[in-house]
């Protein structure tokens, strides 16, 4: 388990035991999560995603409170997995790290409530899962544009395809105009993960 470069976000990366049958692993544990210091979360909702080669889907976050804390993998195809932290006032304000998801090395990231989600699909019938600790609520619901320049995610596909919600969303710099960015102070989150996330100083940032 391993901090990214956003404070309050994990990569885990689990141990799997195969023979000639295939290949077994467990992907969420959350007691293993609690014990490395990650909060785990019950779980309300899982859902499933199949996207076409080039399609990136994000930059999404929810209100907080309550927020959307999400537990994120890979079972088909290979998806480039980004989390931005969008949260007024935290230590990583603005930042994004990135985590390659696939049927390789079956990593999973961990994200906390106020953070941004989004990914970016490698090939065609790519599937990710995800845990939430919140159901869906359209509108607490909301985007900002995945191709914003203040942002600067180096996505791995040239032309990145969009959905027409995605590609119509204000940039970060419009929301914290607007006030409509989550609050760091409201999300809970503890500043000793943000030590944590400091020994990683080699990963991308914005």
């Amino acid at each position: 388990m391993r901090p990214l470069a956003v404070e309050g976000a994990w990569e885990i990366i689990p141990q799997q035991h195969a023979d000639p049958r295939g290949s077994f692993l467990e992907w969420y544990r959350p007691d293993r999560l609690a014990e490395a210091g990650i909060s785990p979360f019950p779980t309300a909702q899982a859902n499933l995603s199949v996207s076409a080669a080039d399609v990136v889907r994000g930059v999404h976050f929810a209100d907080v409170p309550p927020g959307q804390a999400k537990y994120v993998t890979c079972v088909a195809g290979a998806a480039w997995d980004v989390v931005v932290d969008l949260r007024v006032g935290s230590p990583t304000f603005g930042r994004w790290d990135a985590v390659l998801l696939d049927t390789v090395d079956r990593r999973a990231v961990h994200l906390a409530e106020g953070l941004g989600h989004a990914f970016c699909s490698l090939a065609d019938g790519t599937t990710v899962v995800y845990f939430c600790s919140e159901t869906y609520a359209p509108q607490r619901e909301h985007t900002v544009h995945p191709l914003d320049p203040d942002l600067a995610i180096v996505w791995p596909v040239a032309s990145p395809l969009l959905s027409d919600r995605d590609a119509a969303a204000p940039t970060l710099a419009d929301l914290l105009a607007a006030d409509r960015l989550p609050r760091y102070a409201a999300t809970g989150n503890s500043l000793a993960t943000s030590a944590a996330a400091s020994l990683t100083s080699s990963q991308r940032t914005s």
